[in-house]
């Protein structure tokens, strides 16, 4: 087997976690992932500012401290920390290898950028090939642009296992492990909705570890002694992260997660076999960040008696005062009757302002709401001060064919190598099938209870839409969520679900259900202004619901074991 480590899931993630990993145990790669959609527009604003940059400083100060760790043990480094300037982050790191005076072979992968002369940033989601011809080539380490997430593992399992394209379920196999690990420890019981069950109540997870095995299957686990756990259930929930549908597209392959496999496999170590995979898209996804203008926000603290009409007081006094144009006004009711303190008694409405025009959404706007506090509603405070306007971006994903990329692998020497598109592909993708919309049987005994009594869920943001993850802790819990939980009960839970367009989607090997809310985050979550703007918070909101729950279904875990299959 090849055993691969991650030691970040963003741009920001815990510092020292690459120390962590390499003095943890035994290593052949060490990866890190450093892009989202969010990171690639704060990579071009860096860039618009100095062209040099572009890439993920924070790796270079992370890197320092574990280089000579990194290359004595003979672990190999792979992260997309190149961002928008690959070759830029290989000549830092090279630099940095001379100061420290330690002998680096670095690679990298580039061609992802797209000629878009009217966007800030526009990046073609590249497969792993590149990544294991840089490692063929003796590279140390390989920095890349924006390749899919995954590759960071799959590129390694290729050049140790030598897969061709034709490979296609050790690709998904490996596409699934990459999947798993892409997050750091958001796999590894981060996040996890059932986190005061972990040994450490969730308080400090360990990073995870795949060890890929020849044919595509592998063992998530972690270093020995580290917080946090790896059970079937800290995996499924990563499973379930930013995916739509039972088709997870890729660049190398199309990984069917509907044929994963779980089963544990001792303390802290998960089986993920059966992976089954299909010839790829024709087409690359392309991520493009536009400049979308600038935006504000002030937040009104309204205390006590007539909430809404203070609240129209406000929108109405702030709208004279701007205009309409771009006006946000959000409504929180976190104020509770009688309350016995201020904060308890408050509600919050929030007002955001988004506008071409830096000088209206700055200080003439922030500065409107501060001039209301003696003119305004009885006990008109505010919690924001003035302050100017902010640039947001604008997320949109297109596709351009596999063979209009120019992906290139530059080894350690120099040499510059073509990465060919797959031969063989699905013209059309895979078909988009949702299952049937249709409740189950009324059930004659039940209570009400909270929803994540018997079910955990994962969700997050991809571009403008959401995916919600639910799934079932036991047999008899899946049986009945599968019925119970359609696009219809989920509106009714999830009111601002109602009036857009809802996916769903069956994956029994996990006993889970999938949505995908298309238009939830607008125009992504550099641009929303929801409360919670990537939709990370979604399934816990959902799993709060107080609904008719099953008696004959018990909570907790399956005691089968915590097997999925």
């Amino acid at each position: 087997m090849i055993r691969i480590g991650n030691a970040s899931g963003f741009y920001g993630d815990r510092f020292t976690a690459w120390r962590e990993m390499l003095d943890g145990g035994e290593l052949d790669v060490l990866t890190g992932d450093y892009l989202a959609e969010l990171t690639m527009l704060i990579l071009g604003r860096d860039r618009l500012r100095d062209p040099d940059l572009g890439y993920a400083k924070t790796f270079l100060r992370q890197l320092e401290t574990c280089l000579g760790t990194a290359l004595e043990r003979g672990t190999r480094i792979v992260t997309n920390a190149g961002g928008l300037n690959p070759a830029g982050l290989a000549a830092a790191i090279n630099r940095l290898a001379d100061r420290l005076d330690l002998p680096v072979k670095v690679g990298y992968v580039g061609g992802d950028a797209i000629q878009r002369p009217d966007a800030l940033t526009a990046n073609a989601y590249l497969g792993a090939f590149g990544i294991a011809a840089c490692l063929d080539g003796g590279a140390d380490v390989v920095v890349t642009g924006r390749v899919t997430d995954a590759s960071l593992v799959v590129g390694p399992a290729i050049a140790r296992y030598g897969w061709g394209r034709d490979d296609l379920d050790e690709l998904a196999g490996a596409t699934a492990a990459g999947h798993l690990l892409e997050c750091g420890a958001q796999v590894t019981g981060g996040n996890f909705s059932f986190f005061t069950e972990l040994p450490d109540g969730g308080h400090r997870p360990g990073f995870p570890i795949a060890e890929v095995h020849p044919d595509g299957s592998t063992v998530l686990t972690k270093h020995p002694g580290t917080g946090g756990a790896v059970t079937v259930e800290t995996v499924t929930a990563q499973l379930l992260y930013e995916v739509g549908g039972p088709a997870y597209l890729g660049p190398d392959v199309v990984t069917r997660l509907d044929s994963v496999t779980l089963r544990p496999d001792g303390p802290d170590r998960v089986r993920v076999s059966g992976v089954r995979g299909t010839p790829p898209p024709a087409t690359l996804k392309v991520g493009v960040n536009n400049l979308g203008g600038f935006r504000n926000s002030m937040t009104f603290v309204l205390c006590g008696l007539d909430i809404e009409a203070k609240a129209a007081l406000v929108q109405g006094q702030v709208e004279e005062a701007v205009g309409k144009d771009g006006l946000e006004f959000v409504l929180a009711r976190t104020d509770h009757p009688d309350a016995t303190d201020t904060e308890a008694a408050s509600a919050l409405l929030h007002v955001h302002l988004r506008d071409s025009d830096r000088t209206r959404a700055g200080r003439a706007f922030s500065a409107a709401a501060v001039e209301l506090a003696l003119a305004s509603y009885p006990g008109c405070t505010l919690t924001t001060l003035p302050g100017d306007a902010t640039p947001y971006g604008v997320f949109t994903a297109e596709t351009v064919p596999q063979d209009a990329v120019e992906h290139v692998a530059v080894l350690p020497s120099g040499e510059r190598v073509p990465i060919a598109p797959p031969p063989t592909t699905c013209l059309q993708g895979p078909p988009v099938q949702q299952n049937p919309i249709t409740r189950g049987p009324s059930l004659p005994r039940t209570r009400r209870g909270a929803l994540g009594e018997l079910v955990g869920a994962r969700s997050g943001d991809k571009g403008g839409d959401a995916n919600l993850g639910v799934w079932a802790r036991s047999d008899a819990g899946h049986a009945w969520l599968r019925h119970w939980l359609t696009v219809e009960r989920l509106a009714e839970l999830l009111p601002e679900t109602a009036p857009l367009t809802v996916q769903r989607y069956e994956l029994p090997n996990l006993r889970a259900v999938n949505f995908v809310i298309g238009g939830l985050l607008g125009a992504g979550v550099a641009a929303s202004t929801r409360f919670d703007p990537q939709a990370k918070a979604l399934g816990e909101l959902l799993r709060s619901r107080i609904v008719d729950l099953p008696v004959d279904v018990p909570s907790g875990p399956a005691t089968s074991g915590g097997e999925a299959a």
